[in-house]
């Protein structure tokens, strides 16, 4: 099943990397209109978020993109991606604003407050699951239709609502896949 990421910036290598470890998934690097009709879902990755709007934008696939999340595609925002899925920004101009979340940028700081901890989310894994936060945001709000995954000393740092996935973390830095397994459950 062809599972796309957006591979204009950011991480998107190591996201495809992931998911090539899964069973009956082929990766695809979305860069064109083409290979975003033809994807089963998409994984929205980190790097700079204003960067990959703005790169969207340019690629022309920005109103695809959104059109497409909005019919049902399975989306799954990792940090900058997260970003962009947030119906609202705060202090700034929503990107593609398709998931009822309010989010706050770098709310961890700048790259040097970089850090990593380890939390139990029942719906993703019985076990404790490694997150990386570099430069993460943090969702400071949540709509009613909504789940909050994960919090981290009282802060929301994973969301669902119905098939769309918002981590403020980077799983694809990791060598533990239960994010992916969880992600990939959308699609049954």
């Amino acid at each position: 099943m062809p599972v796309g990421v957006l591979a204009l910036q950011g991480s998107f290598a190591e996201h495809l990397q992931a998911l090539g470890r899964q069973p009956g998934i082929e990766p695809v690097a979305v860069k064109t209109a083409g290979q975003l009709q033809r994807v089963a879902a998409i994984i929205l990755p980190g790097g700079e978020s204003t960067t990959l709007r703005r790169l969207l934008d340019e690629a022309g696939l920005t109103g695809l993109l959104k059109a497409r999340i909005q019919a049902g595609l399975p989306v799954w925002g990792t940090c900058a991606g997260a970003i962009l899925l947030a119906a609202r920004i705060a202090g700034e101009t929503p990107h593609l604003g398709v998931m009822d979340i309010t989010v706050c940028r770098n709310a961890y700081g700048r790259q040097i407050d970089s850090f990593s901890a380890a939390a139990t989310i029942p719906p993703v894994s019985p076990d404790p699951v490694p997150l990386v936060f570099i430069r993460a945001p943090v969702i400071e709000g949540v709509g009613p239709g909504v789940q909050v995954l994960c919090q981290l000393d009282g802060r929301i740092v994973a969301a669902r609502q119905e098939h769309m996935l918002a981590t403020s973390f980077h799983p694809e830095l990791t060598d533990d896949d239960s994010f992916y397994r969880y992600f990939l459950s959308f699609l049954s």
